[in-house]
């Protein structure tokens, strides 16, 4: 396993769609070191997933993961490792919730958008096993900015542009409220 560099906003490649993965690709030793090695990009950099096509491959992949505390977003609500291969997703119902959400490709950005509360994703594991489950509350959300990712859509292109502001700033000015917010998502939608 290897830790790969993060593409960043700007770099073409976070504007494809990235394309499905067949199974004989998946089952392939290239496509399973990707898989590592993604997982391994993530935790490096404390984030709460990562995409195949922020280290540079248009592979419809993409990982979430949020271990104990995570020091990126200490209000999220711990999320086993999950490794997606073609992921569908599709919102259980219209309820909305806003977030502040920021990326590993925009280092120095967070912004609030609406996210659907509860989604369904289907999605294979990395062993081709078929996957099918509502997600609800900021792991929706975590999902659901994963999914964005694998079509192109970073969430800058979803922010409000007037919430849009520095890590600093967010840390001085919006965290408290915000993670006020958040442990309320949280308690209302179970995660």
């Amino acid at each position: 396993m290897s830790v790969r560099q993060i593409l960043t906003i700007g770099d073409p490649v976070l504007r494809q769609r990235a394309r499905e993965v067949t199974p004989e690709e998946l089952r392939s030793p290239e496509v399973q070191r990707l898989i590592d090695d993604m997982i391994e990009t993530k935790r490096a950099a404390n984030g709460a997933g990562l995409a195949a096509n922020q280290v540079g491959e248009t592979l419809r992949i993409a990982i979430a993961e949020v271990e104990g505390t995570n020091p990126r977003y200490p209000y999220k609500p711990p999320i086993p490792l999950c490794v997606m291969v073609n992921p569908v997703i599709e919102p259980v119902d219209q309820e909305l919730v806003e977030i502040n959400e920021g990326c590993l490709s925009v280092s120095d950005l967070r912004g609030y958008l609406e996210r659907h509360l509860s989604v369904r994703v289907r999605y294979l594991d990395r062993d081709g096993v078929e996957h099918d489950e509502i997600k609800r509350g900021l792991t929706a959300g975590t999902f659901q900015h994963e999914v964005d990712h694998l079509d192109g859509v970073l969430f800058v292109d979803r922010a409000h542009p007037r919430t849009l502001s520095s890590w600093e700033h967010f840390d001085r000015h919006q965290r408290a409220e915000f993670e006020a917010r958040a442990r309320e998502i949280v308690a209302r939608s179970g995660s």
